[in-house]
């Protein structure tokens, strides 16, 4: 029955998908199409407004269509967009672990690791790039490149398409997102992209500080004075003089409401994991071909990150504790690597390059790290991950 209109969406598809946004279809005013014939819907697209915390930055856009983000949770746990119905979005980015996989690479449709580890879908409405190397541009575009990758679902749009008009049940949530049961890759990745937007952490730990609902601990404390400062000499106006100030120096690349971009950046950026020489993956630079960015990638969130290990994008370190001893001890100096990473001599020893030449060293003590853990677990939040608006609707029906 929609056969012809599949292949005319198809041939669209190179333009429409990746300027699609919510100006689009989202808030178009309802339209009064009949429903199929022997079917008594009726469509009423409801408009939610998001509950986001006066904190976090503005948006244009803080309303998602409710029909929209219930096709696209389907769409988000449908395994039969993959070529042997066993892979979904959902197959990698499990809610109880912040939407990513505890994998160190993440397995596709035949077992077969993928080359990264799975980053997590929450809070995106604040992100503007996609995938460790930042292949993708928005969310829409982010959307349908799981369903095409021959790793992980191996599907083309126009199979995609083709299954789900088979399915009845795409009938009747597609009618109610859109007004008709049209089905297109545009529609498909508007809604997962709905679906996505709707996931928001606002209620760790650290939001509900940030709102004066609790109090940090004294270790929690000292870890975000740590994770905010850039170690080195800070003038001191009572004593009219320089004085050495010791940090994480985590903050020059985790701020913003994500923790995952320094301020006027893009937040590509090489931390330190390997030397020109060790490097065996490049990152940023297979998207771009600049050989400024060679072994670049997207700075990670860090909301609930305590439940997203393994950690980095080849996933190599399995704990918190691992991570902080990278950034103390090991960050490899090369040709790209980021200028936040260097810190300042210090009377103390923290943060010099290593005699060799070869590292950056902060020098933190156990109790600092241990302390920047602290702070970093304040941003678990159990009630996302806990949430039934973004569970499997395949497990309820």
């Amino acid at each position: 029955m929609k056969n012809e209109w599949i292949y005319i969406s198809i041939i669209f598809i190179g333009s429409a998908v990746f300027s699609c946004n919510n100006d689009d279809e989202g808030t178009a005013p309802p339209i009064n199409n009949p429903a199929p014939e022997g079917k008594d819907w009726v469509y009423q697209p409801t408009e939610v407004e998001l509950e986001i915390p006066a904190y976090f930055p503005e948006i244009a856009n803080n309303k998602i269509i409710e029909e929209k983000f219930q096709l696209g949770r389907h769409l988000f746990y449908e395994n039969r967009l993959s070529r042997n119905n066993t892979i979904s979005c959902g197959s990698c980015h499990h809610q109880n672990k912040a939407f990513t996989d505890g994998r160190q690479f993440s397995l596709g449709l035949n077992a077969e690791p993928t080359p990264r580890n799975a980053m997590s879908v929450v809070n995106m409405l604040w992100e503007d790039l996609f995938f460790w190397d930042a292949r993708a541009k928005t969310l829409e575009e982010q959307a349908l490149m799981p369903i095409q990758d021959h790793i992980e679902m191996d599907l083309t749009l126009a199979e995609a398409v083709d299954r789900l008009d088979k399915l009845e049940l795409y009938d009747s949530l597609f009618f109610h997102a859109y007004g008709d049961t049209l089905i297109t890759p545009e529609r498909i990745a508007i809604a997962i992209s709905e679906f996505e937007k709707g996931i928001i952490s606002k209620d760790s730990k650290f939001d509900k500080f940030k709102r004066g609902e609790e109090s940090l601990t004294s270790e929690e404390q000292l870890g975000s004075k740590l994770f905010s400062t850039h170690p080195g000499p800070k003038w001191n106006q009572d004593f009219q003089l320089y004085i050495f100030e010791r940090g994480g120096n985590c903050g020059d690349c985790h701020t913003s409401v994500n923790f995952n971009k320094f301020v006027g950046a893009q937040g590509m950026q090489n931390n330190g994991l390997e030397s020109d020489d060790t490097r065996v993956d490049d990152g940023y630079f297979k998207v771009t071909n600049n050989p400024n960015d060679k072994g670049k990638f997207k700075t990670p969130s860090l909301r609930n990150v305590e439940l997203t290990a393994p950690y980095m994008h080849d996933g190599r370190f399995n704990t918190l504790e691992e991570v902080l001893e990278h950034y103390n001890e090991h960050v490899q100096v090369s040709n790209t690597l980021s200028t936040l990473m260097y810190v300042n001599n210090d009377p103390d020893q923290q943060g010099i390059i290593s005699p060799d030449g070869k590292t950056i060293q902060l020098g933190l003590t156990e109790s600092e790290k241990s302390a920047i853990i602290a702070f970093l677990k304040t941003l678990t939040d159990n009630e996302l991950i806990n949430d039934p608006r973004f569970t499997n609707p395949f497990l309820e029906e």
